[in-house]
């Protein structure tokens, strides 16, 4: 098939590592793919590009922009596409409006990403419900985005069903005492000290401060710990700030952005995700496949990922006491860490690959009823 994908940008995130990845999977499957952004290219353009995905810009202005409606409309005509798939809310009302009254019509499927919410999001609400009339099927990456978007009655139930994010389970490596070693060492820290670690944008819905005062209290009882955060963002300056200011220097390290992550995961012992709100978090899929036990907030789409109890451990949205005991007491307890971490790994075998999602984005397009699970 030809397919096209359109998004916002290609800047490092979550939803853009997943539409690079999909895009990638489907390529090696025959079909021909291209990447339109409305914005502008961003970093992981070019790694599209080496990968034979090629990638154009509609280089939209701030407000409603007639000129990057009439690039993406030129560039869709051109495309020929079998379908369209978009992602999130305004790429895809964009989308629907340079669709307009082209023959044949290529079939139309918008996958949500989030929970939406913000200010911005719900000033384009009408527009994408605009676009939906002519939309073969929203596919939600989470069972509780689903149920959010159609109870805010934004997605018909209809319309809507689940596709969880996959991610190429091959590029990852279950975690050793050799790799924390090597991990250790590179990173100037004891080779002893317990590792927690977290990945992801460095903003302010991620959370990654409440890690700080967690490390504080764990030194304190004399264990010794260490945190590493890989991921860059808006949020890098004051996070490098309150490590110097927790007199943290010798116990945090902050990573930037990295292309090793899943050597990275490999030398944890422990991740730990505080995300005030998530979708559906490739982060936890990749902890997954590496057979890292995790603690994480209960939100979005985070239960379905982590299984309390059995492949972690959940706490409510900002109770850092609540987190700070789920540390503990994986901390303490090694073989049960073991044992979360080696039921991560079947579950990441079961349900987080890319070749499950592309197949269900496939029949998608194909045209199968979005009912349920696609």
């Amino acid at each position: 098939m030809k397919l096209v994908h359109v998004l916002e940008s290609l800047d490092v995130g979550g939803l853009e590592h997943m539409v690079l990845a999909l895009g990638r999977e489907q390529r090696t499957q025959g079909h021909e793919v291209q990447l339109v952004c409305l914005w502008h290219a961003g970093a992981l353009a070019e790694q599209a590009r080496a990968h034979g995905l090629p990638v154009h810009c509609c280089h939209k202005r701030e407000g409603l922009d007639p000129q990057a409606l009439w690039r993406l409309r030129r560039l869709l005509a051109g495309a020929g596409a079998d379908a369209v798939h978009t992602h999130n809310s305004m790429a895809h009302y964009y989308a629907a409006a340079a669709l307009w009254g082209q023959l044949p019509q290529p079939r139309l499927v918008n996958t949500r990403h989030g929970l939406g919410g913000s200010r911005k999001a719900a000033r384009g609400d009408r527009f994408y419900r605009w676009a939906l009339r002519r939309t073969h099927a929203v596919a939600c990456v989470a069972g509780a985005v689903r149920q959010h978007l159609v109870a805010q009655h934004l997605v018909p139930q209809a319309l809507a069903c689940v596709v969880p994010n996959g991610i190429d389970l091959a590029r990852f490596m279950p975690r050793s005492a050799e790799a924390g070693v090597a991990l250790r060492a590179e990173l100037g820290l004891p080779a002893q000290s317990l590792l927690l670690g977290t990945v992801g944008r460095l903003t302010d819905v991620k959370q990654q401060h409440r890690l700080l005062p967690l490390v504080s209290a764990l030194q304190a009882t004399g264990l010794p710990v260490a945190l590493m955060v890989a991921g860059d963002g808006e949020r890098r300056a004051a996070l490098e700030q309150a490590v110097v200011a927790q007199g943290l220097q010798a116990q945090v390290r902050l990573l930037g952005a990295r292309a090793d992550v899943p050597q990275l995961l490999a030398g944890m012992d422990l991740f730990v995700l505080p995300s005030r709100s998530e979708g559906y978090s490739l982060a936890l899929v990749e902890a997954a496949a590496a057979g890292l036990p995790v603690v994480a907030t209960d939100v979005g789409g985070n239960g379905e990922i982590v299984q309390h109890g059995r492949t972690g451990l959940l706490v409510p949205e900002g109770d850092d006491q609540a987190l700070l005991a789920a540390v503990q007491a994986l901390a303490a307890d090694p073989p049960r860490r073991q044992a979360l971490g080696a039921s991560a790994l079947q579950w990441a075998a079961q349900h987080g690959s890319l070749q499950a999602m592309e197949q269900a984005y496939w029949r998608l397009y194909q045209g199968a009823a979005p009912t349920g699970h696609a």
